[in-house]
Order: structure tokens, then sequence, then C-alpha cells
């Protein structure tokens, strides 16, 4: 039995019937294609949430008056009733964690509106950050400067902006110096952060960062919990000595009672990474059992298409047979074309989905990585697909009497 042969006798039969072949192949190319996709999202995105979009390095963590996920309504009212953050209390992290190489404070509005002349931006978050900040977030100034102690002490009206405020509001212009109005209030920018992109088709570069302190005089300090940032002096051991000296300091300045839980949260890069982890693997799960859903009914299809060939070839079986050809050898040969009809199903959906994933992250930036163990699985899957339906079909053809198949007629 020639496996070459059987091969090329599949795939002339695709070629000579393309119609009926499209719509064969269909749902393996469509299963695999959305397998595919997906893993290279879900690949993407897990690589690039760990690298950009928390911006955490190993050594860093933060403490906050909420968890960044709430996933219960009681969980929502019991962090309502917390006590907010102050700078007194970044200002005791700083003095009192011996293990933190840096501390900072942060405080973030998402709605703000900036103006520059006659061009104006909504929706821009401005970030009030302490000097340390900087450094623990791993923000590039590339013209002019950050903010400095001075500027903190003294509240000043300077600002760091992001690319997009300078690409839309005063393209062609040198920023620095230049006057904004950041919801209403006059500041000077003295620096330009480097471009950092999209994600997820949401720009990362729509913000303005000024002194906290003067984000505390516009906004309020009243209700405006801040966080407190921390890069600890190494990883492992000496991160965990940081974390519980926050802990600790806190915890004795909100007067925590002993045995009761923390009224503030304490997370680091791992929190945000293994929630994502869980979020990713269920949607991932989810797709795959959608997309065995297509690879079923493309078996299916594959199956009732394999019949149909048999059919069609009953008296080419009865001549081989006739000649010498083993039930073995007919068996072989059938599942070896369905095997070949799924597995080229296969590939096209591999490549279908390699340029949606490319295509969807050039239109909306969101991050892809193909993973080659995916390309081999969707091979291999594919291929067993092809064989696991093909069986029936090629049993019933090697079951067939050679006399009553050169009998046949259609």
């Amino acid at each position: 039995m020639n496996i070459l042969e059987s091969m090329r006798i599949a795939l002339q039969s695709l070629w000579a019937n393309k119609m009926r072949s499209v719509l064969t192949l269909l749902g393996v190319v469509i299963g695999v294609a959305a397998v595919i996709a997906v893993v290279t999202f879900v690949s993407g995105v897990n690589g690039y949430v760990a690298e950009k979009i928390f911006n955490l390095g190993a050594d860093v963590f933060f403490a906050s008056k909420t968890p960044s996920v709430i996933t219960n309504v009681d969980q929502f009212l019991e962090v309502q009733k917390r006590k907010r953050l102050t700078l007194e209390d970044y200002q005791a992290v700083a003095d009192g964690c011996k293990s933190c190489k840096a501390v900072g404070a942060a405080a973030n509005i998402g709605n703000g509106h900036i103006k520059y002349e006659t061009r104006g931006s909504s929706d821009t978050r401005v970030r009030g950050w302490t000097p340390s900040m900087a450094s623990i977030y791993d923000l590039d100034v590339i013209a002019g400067r950050s903010i400095t102690d001075a500027d903190n002490d003294t509240a000043s009206h300077v600002a760091v902006i992001g690319h997009d405020i300078f690409d839309n509001l005063m393209p062609g212009a040198d920023p620095l110096g230049k006057e904004i109005r950041v919801d209403g209030e006059v500041f000077t920018v003295v620096g330009l952060a480097k471009k950092e992109g999209k994600t997820l088709g949401q720009s990362r570069d729509n913000w303005v960062m000024v002194p906290i302190t003067s984000w505390q005089r516009m906004y309020g300090d009243r209700k405006n919990s801040v966080e407190i940032w921390a890069k600890a002096y190494g990883v492992g051991s000496v991160l965990e000595s940081g974390m519980d000296e926050v802990r600790v300091i806190l915890r004795a300045r909100r007067h925590d009672p002993p045995g009761k839980p923390d009224s503030f949260e304490v997370s680091n890069n791992e929190t945000f990474l293994s929630l994502w982890a869980n979020i990713s693997g269920s949607f991932f799960i989810a797709t795959i059992a959608l997309a065995s859903i297509s690879l079923i009914i493309g078996g299916i299809v594959i199956m009732n298409i394999m019949l149909v060939s048999v059919t069609e070839r009953t008296r080419e079986i009865g001549i081989r047979k006739a000649l010498g050809a083993r039930k073995r050898d007919v068996l072989a040969q059938f599942l070896i074309e369905a095997g070949t009809m799924s597995l080229t199903g296969g590939i096209i959906g591999i490549l279908t989905g390699i340029v949606v994933a490319k295509t969807v992250t050039l239109l909306i930036g969101m991050p892809s990585a193909i993973k080659l163990w995916a390309v081999l699985a969707g091979v291999i899957v594919s291929a067993s697909v092809g064989i696991f339906f093909g069986v029936f079909p090629a049993r019933r053809a090697a079951e067939l009497h050679p006399i009553v198949a050169l009998r046949f007629e259609l």
C-alpha cells in the first residue's frame, strides 16, 4: 500500500470537487482556526500583561483601600466601609519599611478634561504621583524632566504628559513650557513620556501626571484614597519581608484588631498574573469547547463525504480487490484519504487563525504570539478527526465483496 499514492488520490479528489471540498472542510477549518487564534491571543496577552499592562517588576508591590477585583456584593459593601489611605500613611511606610528600596504614592482619575489653546481631550487619565513613582513604575521621560520633591512639597502646577496629549493637542510643537488646562487648572508641561502604544484598542498614552499634592488640591483628599507603591530590594523572601513590613505598619496605623483581616489590600505582580491566568484559562477552555463542536461537525461531514466517495468508487474497489488488494489495503487507503482531507482543512485553519490574529493585532493592537505547540496540536487534532470519523466509511469499503462491487452501478 503506497501511502503517498493514497494522499495524492485524496488531494486530487479535493481539487476535482472544489465546492464540495470547501463545504466538507469548513467545520475543520473553523474549529482549528478558532483554537489557533485563541491560543495566539491568550499567549500574546499573557506576555503583555506580565510585561506592560500592570507594569510591575517582580520586586514591586502596592497597598490600596480596595482590591483590584471585587467579586460579590458583600465584598463591595465591606470595602466601602474601610478608611482611606492617606499621604501620612505613605510617609509612615516610606520611613518604616526597611526592606523597601523605594516607596511612592499615587492617585488617579480616569475622566479628566485636558485643553491646550483651542484643542481639547476628554477621558484622559490624570495621575497624581510622588516623584519616586517614576522609578517604581519605570516611567521613561524622553523630553524634559519628571516631577521633583520640590514640585510635590509646594504643590506646583507642573505636569508630565503622555504622548497622546502631545500628538493630538500640540502636534509639531515643542511641548516643554506650554501651558495646558487640566479640568480647568493651568499646568506647565515640564516633561514628555515615551510612547507606549495601544492595548486591546485602548491607548496607554492618554494621560497627564501631576504632583500628588496638586492632584489632591484639585480633586480633594477626603474621599479619594491613595495607593502606596513600593519596590523591594529583591524578590522572594526579601519581597515577602517588605510586604509584611508594610502590612504591620498599616495595621498599626489603622488600629486593625489582632486576628482580624486587614482593612486594606496588599498585592504584587503574582496577584494580578494569577487572576489573569484564571480568567484567560476559563476563556480558553470555553473556546476550546466551542471549537470542539465545530470539529465534531466537520468530522461528521467528512464521514458523510467519505460514504459518498465509497459509493461513487464501488467498482474501483471491486477492481482493486479482484487484482489482489486485501481488506486492510482498502481500509488503509480510505483512512489515509480521510486523514489527508482533514489535515488539509487543519493546515488551512492554522493559516487562517494566524492571519486573523495578526490582522486583529494590526487593527486594534491586541497582543498576539504564535506558539509552535499550538500549530503542532492543530495538525495532529485535525488529522485525528479525519481518521476517527473515516473509520466507518473505510470499514464499509473494506467489507465490500469484489463480485458485488464489480456488478455495482450508480
